[in-house]
């Protein structure tokens, strides 16, 4: 059952604890996309029982604005930055220690940032991003118009919805999501800067073979010292489904929970 506790700024927002065997020391933190909540991006694609199966305790957050979280319509109350505090709040909420922490599109963003801020942090997990965190420090531009995913999402009349918001509307129905908080979340000020270079946790980057998001993922991992890539069939909203995707995440949290603090240095595949 959903547990909740308190942001740094009051805000209250709601977790998942999925009880693991014991068999591993760290709990793996997942942090959905946008538009979605742990249950569409992490429950229903079957990732929370692939890592249940392996051992692993689980812990999913329903960020800020969605799921069952508190919803509020300022911008003022998102930001990547403050998703990142979201996230350090609720491992000292837990008496978390050690983490592996896994991110999806939105949420590969603000895990990024906090394991390059947060030691806790030993192996990370991003999907749905590439490129875009290079040269952008954050979603691709080329691909993603924050106003216009706003608009798309807030539009009465279908045939006024651009087409680059209708995946992200589509889901967020899929979601039963407050729209207007996810507008708000849209509009919100962009994160401060990302130093790829602080990240010292052993790093997997998931990367969809046709996911228009996370294009030229190469980059991304050769911007992260010893980084691991791995393609996975699939576009940005069908490759986290994928099984082969919940297997890598498996893979990768056992290897990196022997004890090694990186993966051995290969060139991205």
């Amino acid at each position: 059952m959903p547990t909740t506790f308190i942001a740094p700024d009051g805000l209250q927002l709601s977790y998942t604890v999925w009880e693991g065997d014991g068999r591993h020391r760290r709990p793996v933190v997942l942090h959905h996309g946008f538009a979605a909540d742990s249950q569409v991006n992490w429950v229903n694609p079957g990732v929370v029982d692939a890592l249940v199966k392996a051992g692993f305790t689980v812990i999913a957050l329903d960020a800020r604005g969605h799921g069952e979280s508190e919803k509020p319509h300022d911008p003022a109350a998102y930001g990547e930055d403050i998703m990142a505090a979201d996230l350090t709040a609720l491992f000292d909420e837990l008496g978390l220690e050690e983490v592996c922490l896994a991110g999806y599109s939105m949420g590969a963003i603000v895990s990024l940032l906090v394991a390059t801020r947060d030691r806790r942090v030993r192996c990370l997990a991003v999907g749905g991003v590439g490129a875009g965190i290079v040269d952008f420090g954050g979603v691709d531009a080329r691909v993603v118009n924050r106003s216009q995913i706003a608009a798309g999402l807030l539009a009465e009349d279908r045939s006024e919805v651009p087409s680059a918001a209708r995946p992200f509307r589509r889901l967020a129905r899929r979601a039963g999501a407050d729209v207007e908080a996810l507008a708000a979340v849209m509009h919100a000020t962009p994160h401060g800067p990302m130093r790829l270079s602080n990240l010292s946790a052993a790093t997997l980057i998931l990367a969809g073979e046709s996911d228009e998001l996370a294009t030229q993922p190469e980059r991304l991992a050769a911007g992260i010292a010893g980084a691991r890539l791995v393609r996975v069939p699939g576009n940005h909203m069908e490759a986290v489904a994928h099984p082969a995707f919940a297997a890598s995440l498996v893979d990768f949290f056992a290897y990196s929970d022997t004890g090694e603090t990186r993966l051995p240095i290969s060139s991205p595949a």
